[in-house]
């Protein structure tokens, strides 16, 4: 025989309080008096009771669904930014809500209709997220709902977004390797138009001037992000008379075929030369040999952030600034740097 389902009437009934006081105690209910005591009895009862609330009524009653959106270009269809879905996930559950995964593959059509059925779903809000930092006009379809940008910025800032700091990764970078004595410091930047090939390239130049060391136009290359032309560039870079020691790198591909051009120069790294990637693409980080130090992405801090600001932007009465955060991207050591050699 099946037992029957407890009920918020079961819960009230053995406490002995009203089923108003119940639902208030449990749904942590502000402004309402109620003595510590009885607070204690009702979450006591509802536990030994196994008493668990009726989401659909809780949900109506409180204008909840307890969804969230997550639409995004690539994320889902790559390992590179997954850590982002993680943190989102993580921080939804947190607050007991599913996170609802869409993506459009940059198919702008799809997209439309995935915010559509985000919003027909009545999900609690949106979080509009890119694989990589880009600058863009969010669709207008969102201003229908709550919504955060992850890993993108609005050219016009009406949401609140985050993204990586890429002048302070890019800092901390370089001055990784100023700190143990490199001087003369190659930079492999990307050649796209990009807010990650600008704020890196910002950061290289912040932190070669902070210690009076003159910014070398011949030490910076752009090329491409992936490891072909890491090894193009790097072999350019090091068959230069007055080649640097160490060389900072746009991302991991681009160090990994760095790693190449120095094997085939018969560099030894670090002992000859110094090499620091950015992304923490542990596919590549930890897979050189010698492994790679890096600066890594904070995609699971951003997938956080995102939700955490979400439910504040549900929860908030009337308008709340549109903050625009940069998280910081940490250093990640390991092998790839040492001093420099006697040239």
């Amino acid at each position: 025989m099946t037992q029957s389902k407890v009920t918020i009437r079961d819960v009230a009934a053995r406490a002995g309080v009203s089923t108003t006081t119940v639902s208030h105690v449990l749904n942590d209910v502000p402004g309402k008096r109620i003595l510590d005591s009885t607070r204690v009895r009702v979450r006591q009862v509802a536990t030994e009771l196994r008493y668990t609330p009726n989401r659909l009524a809780q949900g109506l009653r409180l204008q909840r669904s307890h969804t969230i959106g997550f639409l995004s270009d690539e994320i889902a269809t790559t390992p590179f930014a997954g850590n982002m879905v993680r943190g989102a996930q993580d921080a939804a559950g947190e607050f007991d809500s599913l996170l609802l995964l869409l993506n459009s593959g940059r198919d702008e059509g799809l997209e439309s209709k995935e915010i559509g059925a985000l919003l027909d779903r009545q999900v609690d809000g949106i979080v509009y997220a890119s694989m990589y930092h880009r600058v863009l006009t969010p669709p207008a379809a969102l201003e229908a709902s709550r919504s955060v940008l992850l890993d993108v910025r609005s050219h016009v800032p009406l949401l609140p977004s985050v993204v990586p700091d890429e002048v302070g990764g890019a800092v901390t970078a370089v001055t990784e390797l100023l700190s143990v004595g490199h001087r003369r410091i190659g930079f492999i930047n990307n050649v796209d138009d990009i807010p990650a090939t600008h704020g890196r390239l910002a950061g290289y130049r912040q932190a070669l001037t902070a210690q009076q060391l003159p910014l070398e136009p011949q030490l910076v290359i752009a090329a491409g992000h992936d490891a072909p032309s890491g090894y193009r560039a790097a072999t350019a870079l090091l068959a230069r008379s007055d080649r640097p020691t160490a060389i900072f790198c746009f991302n991991d591909q681009v160090a990994m075929g760095a790693y190449q051009a120095a094997q085939q120069l018969e560099l030894d790294i670090p002992k000859d030369l110094s090499i620091v990637g950015f992304d923490d693409l542990t596919l590549i980080s930890e897979g050189l040999r010698p492994g790679l130090t890096t600066v890594a992405l904070p995609h699971y801090e951003m997938g956080r952030w995102a939700i955490h600001t979400l439910m504040a932007l549900i929860d908030a009465i009337g308008s709340v600034p549109a903050e625009q955060v940069a998280l910081p991207c940490p250093l990640v050591r390991r092998a790839s740097v040492s001093s420099p050699p006697r040239l």
